[in-house]
């Protein structure tokens, strides 16, 4: 069975994504005002060609081990309601669609012009509580009966 290879890259890949989005929200911008700001517009570039290239492929990881992990799944997600696990799951799975609607969001502003330092903060930030709240629903399927 492919199940545990599947939940292992699933819980891999949310560490490195949750763990990208916390680094860039609570520990560079507290570093970055202590970088010579000659240095600093390298850096952020750096930072961010590296971060797209790694982050695409960690979400492809993460959401593709999720599809076959809902899947697996399938017989308590047809009847959400019928237990505690199953409408945790579906909350999971709502919240994870939600965070490609932010990417959405956050590319038709990119395209558009219209996406200032604010909303892409606001973006990061909503994603990466999206995401602690999907941790603690995981956590939470297998505990609340």
């Amino acid at each position: 069975m492919f199940y545990p290879y599947l939940l292992l890259i699933h819980l891999l890949a949310a560490i490195a994504f949750i763990g990208t989005l916390f680094f860039e929200l609570l520990i560079w911008p507290a570093v970055r005002r202590q970088v010579p700001a000659a240095a600093l517009a390298g850096v952020d570039q750096a930072l961010s060609v590296r971060s797209r290239k790694v982050l695409h492929g960690v979400v492809v990881l993460l959401y593709g081990a999720g599809i076959g992990l809902a899947w697996h799944h399938r017989l308590a997600l047809a009847h959400p309601l019928g237990s505690t696990f199953a409408s945790l799951l579906g909350l999971k799975i709502v919240l994870a669609l939600s965070i490609i609607g932010h990417y959405l969001l956050l590319a038709f502003w990119l395209l558009s012009g219209r996406l200032s330092e604010g909303r892409a903060l606001g973006i990061r930030r909503s994603i990466l509580g999206h995401m602690v709240l999907i941790v603690i629903l995981a956590k939470a399927m297998f505990y609340w009966h």
